[in-house]
């Protein structure tokens, strides 16, 4: 059977990518470029997936810079990117774009599944990361098809520690992971989703291989 994995090359989906694999899939990762600032993330999904053997589909969305201006402190530099959790760091329906994507994809190569990387740490805060959400766009998508599409986030029970846990079972590297907001040579070590990074390996009790411009 053949999936497509929607990565972004962060953690939790390298995470779903190593999973899907496991599970006897043909993979096909999916990226994407939506004006973000952390363009690093798109090369660390090219290495992850060369690392893997797979071809990695860049889809150039850059133009949703022009959407997103404003709204998101992850595409617009003029809005501060912060320690913890705030409103602009929500990117308005992204996954809900990428999967749309991710579906015609899937269709276009004969692929049954789709997965992506929600999980449980992030369904307080992004209305696209949790179940309800998966469960109605898994309908929209086979209404819109006519298929029997399945939509899946593995993840979406699981907190980012366990999800950390998992991927050091199924041999994620993670050293070749990016998840800071910010386009530097390292992790910034500063920003929402580098501390939560810093504290899922620290809950999980492993090991963070992460070089961080702020420890």
């Amino acid at each position: 059977m053949k999936a497509v994995v929607v990565s972004s090359g962060g953690p939790d989906s390298t995470t779903v990518l190593y999973l899907a694999l496991k599970r006897g899939f043909q993979v096909f990762p999916l990226t994407f470029d939506y004006g973000q600032l952390a363009e690093r993330e798109i090369e660390h999904a090219r290495s992850i997936a060369e690392r893997l053997g797979l071809r990695l589909l860049a889809v150039d969305l850059a133009a949703m810079k022009g959407v997103y201006s404003g709204s998101t402190s992850l595409v617009d530099e003029r809005i501060p990117i912060t320690e913890e959790f705030t409103s602009p760091i929500i990117v308005p329906f992204r996954n809900g774009i990428m999967l749309a994507i991710a579906v015609a994809y899937a269709q276009s190569i004969g692929a049954t599944h789709v997965f992506y990387g929600a999980q449980e740490s992030d369904a307080a805060h992004y209305p696209d990361c949790r179940p309800s959400f998966v469960e109605a766009f898994r309908e929209a998508a086979r209404r819109g098809t006519d298929s029997e599409i399945e939509i899946e986030a593995p993840l979406a029970s699981m907190k980012k520690s366990e999800v950390i846990k998992l991927g050091t079972e199924l041999g994620v590297p993670f050293k070749l992971t990016w998840s800071c907001y910010r386009q530097g040579e390292r992790h910034c070590g500063v920003c929402e989703s580098c501390n939560n990074r810093k504290r899922a390996f620290l809950e999980a009790g492993i090991r963070d291989p992460t070089m961080y411009e702020n420890p």
